[in-house]
């Protein structure tokens, strides 16, 4: 029963993969202009070949910035927002052009569309962050750590007395001694990392910051 329900699983997830999907993508400055982007399977099937070799948190976490920037280069090839360049100033007055709040929409709308499809192990899409310095605000997409899935925690090793204690007596304070699961190297679920696509050109990589450090000001020195 367990092995039809993982096929039948499996084919719905290689469905909803082959599927094309539509993604609303806004420039010129505060979503002032917004065109239709439409990302098919092959696309998908790349990310995602990319996204599950990831073995630990971090690894994703560099593995979306390299996604990101391939959707977004997908994108730049269907609307103008091929001509976005890193920061504010460096394509001013360019149809196409995107600042923080283009890029944070966007950003966030891809992650949620990686996220429904299942290629998300290690983090969880949430809104937009936001962070103020004297009157100036910025704004980024945002994902946080959760638990890994128990197929990707290392085995546990249970001791072979506790099966034939258990058999023998029912003694099921035995129990106390298995261990408890290992958890992934790097894991650290609850935190919360930028990723910041404003910082680069168009298809390029996006940036990865814990959220604490881009509150404080860290990133790239572009304007």
């Amino acid at each position: 029963m367990r092995k039809a329900f993982v096929l039948l699983l499996t084919l719905s997830s290689a469905a909803v993969l082959a599927q094309e999907a539509q993604v609303p993508v806004c420039f010129n400055y505060s979503c002032a202009a917004t065109e239709t982007v439409v990302f098919e399977a092959p696309v998908f099937a790349r990310a995602r070949e990319r996204l599950l070799a990831a073995a630990d948190p971090a690894a994703e976490r560099a593995a979306l910035a390299v996604v990101v920037g391939w959707l977004y280069r997908e994108a730049g090839v269907q609307t103008p927002v091929g001509a976005d360049r890193a920061g504010n100033y460096l394509d001013q007055g360019v149809d196409g052009r995107m600042d923080c709040i283009d890029h944070s929409t966007n950003t966030t709308r891809f992650l949620k569309m990686i996220e429904a499809r299942g290629m998300l192990r290690f983090h969880h899409v949430l809104e937009p962050a936001r962070r103020t310095r004297f009157v100036l605000q910025h704004f980024s997409a945002l994902v946080e750590e959760v638990e890994p899935p128990a197929s990707l925690r290392p085995e546990v090793v249970v001791p072979d007395h506790v099966p034939v204690m258990l058999a023998l007596c029912d003694c099921v304070e035995v129990l106390g001694d298995v261990p408890e699961p290992a958890p992934v190297a790097g894991s650290r679920p609850g935190e919360r990392f930028v990723i910041d696509s404003w910082f680069v050109d168009n298809g390029e990589a996006a940036i990865v910051l814990p959220l604490a450090d881009w509150l404080d000001g860290d990133g790239p020195n572009v304007q």
